[in-house]
This record gives C-alpha cells, sequence and structure tokens, in this order.
C-alpha cells in the first residue's frame, strides 16, 4: 500500500487526510486498488506510511463518507464501489462465494488516463453516423503494428474489430462452417467455443493434447485425414486451459499439415500478451505467419486490458476480411466507437499496462502455486509461463463431485469434463490467478476442505451450469 501510494502528499498542503484520501481515490480509479482489496489496518498502515494513526482514521472516515470504503468491525476494511454500492460478492467474509470458475482480472492500470484521452478524441467522430463495421482505422493500426512487430506483417486492411473473441470465432465459424461439418479442436479446450460449433451444428473433432509433452502433431495429421475436417481450431500461446505454448518447430510441422489438407485456421490469440516470463515479440512467431491465407488469427482485450471494453478482432487475408464485413450485417453493424478510442490509447502507450499486467498475474500465478502446494500437496500441475490458469491434475478421478462439494464451501469452479469434447477430463480442474491473493489462498483452503470430503466418496449431485471464461 504504502509503495503504491508513493509520494502522496501535496505539496505545501496542510491536509494530510484529504490528501491521504485523494491518493486511495486515484488509484481505485485507476484500477491499481480492485475493488474488494483488503485494506490493512489503521495502526500497521500508519506505521508503514509515518503517519499518526489519528490522520488515518480520518482519512478512512472521508473515503468511507464518499463510498470509497467499507468497514464492518472484526471484518475490517476494503475498497467499495465509487458509488458507495459496495459489492456483496466480494465481502471479506467466511460465507461469501468466491469464483473460479472465470478467468477475469480487473481493468489494467491506464485505464481512467485512456479513458480521459478518448473522450477528447471523440470529439473528432462526433459528426460521423458511428457505424463502423470495419472498425476505427486508428485501432486497425495500432492491432496491425503488434501483430508486425511479432513477425506476422499486418496492414490495417486485414483487420476487422470485434465484439470480442468469442464473437469473432462466432463470425468466422458461420462463414467457414456449417450443420455437418466437421471441426477439429484441440481436448481440452475452451468449453465456449465448443459451445459455439454445436450451436452451428457443425462437429467438434478432438484430438488430444497432453499436459506433459503438448501437441500431437502427428495425432492431428491423421485425424486430418481421416475426418476431413471444414476447420481448425487452436490456442498455441498459453493454451486455455493448459497454459502450454506451442514451440516453433511444432508451428511449422503444424502449418505444414494443415496446408497440405487446405484446412482453414483460427488461431486464437487471446493470451499471447500474458507472456511472464518475457515479452511476446520475443517468443516464438504467431501460428498465423507459417500458414499464409488459410490461418486466421482472433484476439481479445479482455484479459490483456479489461474484458469491459467487448473488444476483440480478427486478423486476416484482406480478401477473408472483405467476406467477414459481408457477412456481418446480418449479426451486427459494428463495435462502439468510443471504446475503440479507448482502447487505441492503450495500445500506444509504449506498452506500459501490458507490463504492468504482466507483473500483476505473475505475483498472482506464484501465490496460487504456493498456496496448492501448502492445502493441496497431492495435486500437481506444471507452472505455465503465462496465461491466466493452471491445469491441475487431482490425486483421483473426482473432478466433477469437487465442484458440487466446492459450492457448498462457497467457491465456484468449472470441472474438467467442461473442457472436453464429450465430458471426461475427471482427473483435471482448471484454476485461474485473477483474483486478489488473498482471495486465492482462501480458495484453496475451502477447496482443500471441500476434496478431503469427497475423496472416495460417489458422486450424488451434478453441478450447477457455470459460466467459463
Amino acid at each position: 500500500m504504502a509503495i503504491l501510494l508513493g509520494n502522496w502528499r501535496q505539496s505545501g498542503s496542510r491536509h494530510g487526510a484529504a490528501d491521504l484520501a485523494a491518493a486511495v481515490e486515484l488509484l481505485v480509479l485507476d484500477g491499481r486498488l480492485p475493488l474488494g482489496t483488503k485494506l490493512p489496518a489503521e495502526r500497521e498502515l500508519a506505521d508503514a506510511l509515518e503517519v499518526s494513526r489519528t490522520l488515518i482514521g480520518a482519512a478512512l472516515d472521508k473515503l468511507r463518507a464518499d463510498g470509497l470504503v467499507a468497514s464492518r468491525r472484526g471484518a475490517g476494511s476494503w475498497i467499495a464501489s465509487p458509488g458507495g454500492r459496495g459489492r456483496d460478492a466480494i465481502l471479506p467474509t467466511g460465507e461469501d462465494l468466491i469464483d473460479l470458475a472465470q478467468a477475469c482480472p480487473p481493468a489494467v492500470a491506464g485505464l481512467v488516463p485512456a479513458v480521459d484521452a478518448a473522450r477528447k478524441a471523440l470529439v473528432d467522430h462526433l459528426g460521423e453516423n458511428g457505424y463502423q463495421v470495419r472498425g476505427l482505422r486508428i485501432l486497425r493500426e495500432r492491432i496491425a503494428r503488434r501483430y508486425t512487430e511479432r513477425g506476422l506483417p499486418t496492414n490495417a486492411e486485414q483487420v476487422m474489430v470485434t465484439n470480442g473473441a468469442h464473437h469473432a470465432f462466432v463470425q468466422v465459424l458461420r462463414m467457414l462452417a456449417g450443420p455437418g461439418d466437421r471441426v477439429l479442436v484441440e481436448q481440452p479446450t475452451y468449453p465456449n467455443s465448443l459451445e459455439a460449433i454445436g450451436a452451428a451444428h457443425a462437429i467438434p473433432v478432438p484430438v488430444p493434447l497432453d499436459p506433459a509433452t503438448g501437441w500431437d502433431i502427428v495425432g492431428i495429421e491423421a485425424a486430418l485425414r481421416q475426418s476431413a475436417p471444414r476447420l481448425a481450431y487452436f490456442v498455441a500461446d498459453f493454451q486455455n486451459p493448459t497454459g502450454l505454448r506451442m514451440d516453433a518447430d511444432s508451428r511449422q510441422r503444424l502449418a505444414t499439415a494443415l496446408n497440405r489438407a487446405r484446412t482453414p485456421a483460427i488461431v486464437d490469440e487471446t493470451l499471447v500478451e500474458l507472456d511472464l516470463e518475457g515479452d511476446p515479440a520475443d517468443g516464438p512467431p504467431p501460428l498465423g505467419a507459417y500458414l499464409g491465407d488459410l490461418g486466421i488469427t482472433i484476439g481479445s482485450a479482455s484479459k490483456s486490458h479489461w474484458a469491459g471494453l467487448r473488444l476483440g478482432w480478427i486478423r486476416a487475408s484482406e480478401d477473408v476480411i472483405g467476406r467477414l464485413i459481408a457477412a456481418r450485417f446480418a449479426v451486427d453493424l459494428g463495435s462502439p466507437v468510443f471504446e475503440q478510442l479507448v482502447l487505441a490509447e492503450l495500445l500506444d502507450d509504449g506498452g506500459a499496462a501490458l507490463a504492468h499486467r504482466r507483473q500483476e498475474a505473475l505475483a498472482l500465478r506464484d501465490a496460487l502455486t504456493g498456496a496448492l502446494n501448502w492445502y493441496c500437496p497431492e495435486w500437481t500441475f506444471t507452472v505455465p509461463r503465462g496465461g491466466l490458469s493452471l491445469w491441475c491434475r487431482l490425486p483421483e478421478p473426482m473432478s466433477t463431485r469437487l465442484a458440487v462439494a466446492a459450492a457448498g464451501h462457497g467457491v465456484q469452479v468449472a470441472p474438467g469434463s467442461r473442457f472436453g469434447v464429450h465430458g471426461g477430463l475427471e482427473r483435471w480442474l482448471r484454476l485461474p490467478y485473477a483474483l486478489p491473493s488473498d482471495r486465492l489462498f482462501e480458495a484453496v483452503r475451502r477447496l482443500g476442505t471441500a476434496a478431503a470430503s469427497v475423496a472416495a466418496t460417489p458422486a450424488t449431485a451434478a453441478p450447477a451450469t457455470v459460466q467459463v471464461i
């Protein structure tokens, strides 16, 4: 807290409590103190900031009056919503629900300044009709620039802005596959993609992905020959849920197989910017760089910046983008202009926001692995180099039973079966590290208790349907 506040005193000011309250408010509005963050005790904070406890109390009183801080006897104080509405789902009590079904971090630091800059830039667009089917050119240019930096030369005409990566996936799926067509997918894979394939009345064809050895290129080649899929879907960078990253040699071999079969591939790069051990520009080239016109890459700002922006994109050949634009009119008429301006500002900050996001995710990854080693020592996992989740192997096939029991202990998790084409994966559980570290520790403690209660016990109920993100 002291490090975040830095030099919080206003030069020459004698209103220490007001200065401190203003500094905390700025941290909240800038996203560096997420809603639900538990604050230190007054005496501890006073010692860290080298001020009186009276000053700390006065600052907290002002923050409570403004609705930025909520307190309860015995539970301490925590960050609430600026409007004073609070968030019951994250109150620091022992009975609230901790959601581990969604790998969704809060807004990245720097969002509020980007909103302010976008507000000024919006004036230049108010004389237009607001329909941007392809997307704002300034945003498309900055997305294209990032692809070029990573080794996939791209211009703005090869990019279309969408309402998130899932929207992008559905758009491409609708255009390239129809009822009865086969779609090659990894097993395990992202559940919402399987839902979309089913909704299109297409048939998912799974190819096993080994958490230890990675992609089975020989198996993929066999599936391409035997099933003749109309389309393929891969998450090559920090795969959801396993966290694996495909090496350059495997990308080349996979692309050769897909090109030989003339099978278009959707490459999901939603998590590519969350490289926790380096800059993605220094990693292997994008899979799309090996695929030529058969590669259709989708991306998103949801994990890298904030899901609330609801923006994603498609990178493909100009011909494919043209076809997607023509087909889009049947679904929607474009993405919001203001949010596109905000994202354009975030992508032009020299990488500061992404660097901060990676640091946060790295600390949370280490916190989650530490909690699992302490509370669930029998669970095994490979620490991923990036992404937002651990893919944990359980000591016995109990993922569904554990999901049922965990709900009774105040933790919501998605069983491993949600990530499989035909269920199964009962020895596996995905655990995201997108919540504050204290919430992760508490969640794992509860999971350990739930796991002990279901070990060697037959299932008695099915888990409720949860939204997996």
